[in-house]
């Protein structure tokens, strides 16, 4: 046995136990605890019941709508989406994935970040014992970072999910290491305020950033006092509760490298659990490790409708952890509810 089968069967051994004494136990948290990706945990099930998608990211995405009912899942660092629905037919080109259905499943596909994409035949514990079938789709990029995922929630799931097990194969992926960015004094971009104030189209914010090479955190400290705001890191739970009671519709934006996911609707009053922040709705749930949330920037981005304004929340490395808005429609005017509400926050921070 060389060392490559020894390791692969060292990861199933584990796997195999962890399963046995917690069956819902993530397999994020597996691969945590074994120091690997949780991409190379699922590669060392192939052939027995994980099988690789040889399929491009666009035609596998365009297949989503094909599969019925589901769950869809999208993780930042801290917090995780998760929907109930069924997928729209894809648009977009083969770089960038629109599947567009706000108030459904509503997500943005970075598809030059996806890597690997398997199919996955899991067994998960009965709610009247024994164990069921549970199929999913899952994405991950170079790093081994999970992407996006899907489980089917049919009981018999639709012709699709057999189509795409027959193109299963036992091809491995390769993965390689994923490196923090290094920290860096904040750059100076004397055009930055000019170029921010021109914007007539909040899209046009992923090319100034591209253009000077910034990261959104970055920016957002750049631009404090004009179009940012610094907030108490417990602003998210604060803005949350209160919408809740407000009854204001919000979108929430989960983003992967590769997948943004988008929630729109009234939201439920958030509920502590295991330290974790939670909103459990009829059809979705997000979970947010507030813990890890280091800043939040209230922010104003320019547009032909007067202007959006965004909570957004990063963790200590400078990686978005959420964003919230406002929910509204091309050609709509922001909220002035939303707008109060983020205006308050500070003052009722400072009370606090």
């Amino acid at each position: 046995m060389n060392a490559a089968t020894q390791t692969r069967q060292a990861i199933l051994d584990a796997l195999d136990a962890a399963r046995e004494a917690t069956p819902h136990l993530p397999a994020l948290d597996i691969a945590r605890r074994l120091d690997i990706s949780e991409g190379e945990l699922q590669a060392a099930r192939l052939g027995r019941d994980v099988f690789t998608l040889p399929l491009s990211p666009h035609a596998l995405a365009a297949r989503f709508h094909q599969l019925g009912e589901v769950k869809a899942l999208t993780r930042s660092r801290h917090a995780v989406l998760e929907q109930q629905g069924v997928y729209p037919t894809l648009r977009g080109s083969e770089q960038a994935g629109l599947l567009l259905a706000p108030g459904g499943l509503d997500l943005r596909l970075h598809l030059t970040q996806w890597h690997w994409a398997c199919l996955i035949r899991d067994r998960m514990p009965g709610k009247e014992g024994g164990s069921v079938p549970r199929l999913s789709v899952q994405i991950f990029d170079r790093h081994g970072i999970a992407l996006h995922k899907l489980f089917s929630l049919a009981a018999e799931p639709p012709e699709a999910w057999q189509e795409l097990q027959a193109l299963g194969s036992t091809q491995e992926p390769a993965f390689t290491q994923a490196a923090e960015p290094l920290p860096r004094a904040l750059p100076t971009v004397p055009s930055l305020a000019e170029e921010w104030a021109q914007m007539s189209d909040v899209h046009q914010f992923f090319a100034l950033l591209n253009r000077h090479q910034l990261r959104r955190h970055e920016a957002n400290a750049l631009m404090e006092g004009r179009f940012t705001r610094a907030l108490h890191p417990g602003a998210c739970e604060t803005a949350l509760r209160e919408a809740a009671s407000d009854e204001l519709p919000l979108m929430l934006f989960v983003a992967s490298p590769g997948c943004v996911q988008i929630r729109t609707g009234k939201v439920p009053a958030p509920q502590r659990m295991r330290a974790w922040l939670n909103l459990f709705g009829k059809d979705f749930t997000l979970h947010l490790d507030d813990a890890n949330i280091a800043r939040v920037w209230q922010v104003h981005k320019p547009n032909r409708d007067g202007g959006v304004t965004s909570l957004e929340a990063f963790d200590a490395q400078g990686g978005l952890v959420l964003q919230i808005y406002a929910e509204r429609r091309e050609g709509q005017g922001e909220r002035r509810e939303w707008r109060r509400l983020l205006d308050g926050l500070d003052a009722r921070e400072a009370a606090a």
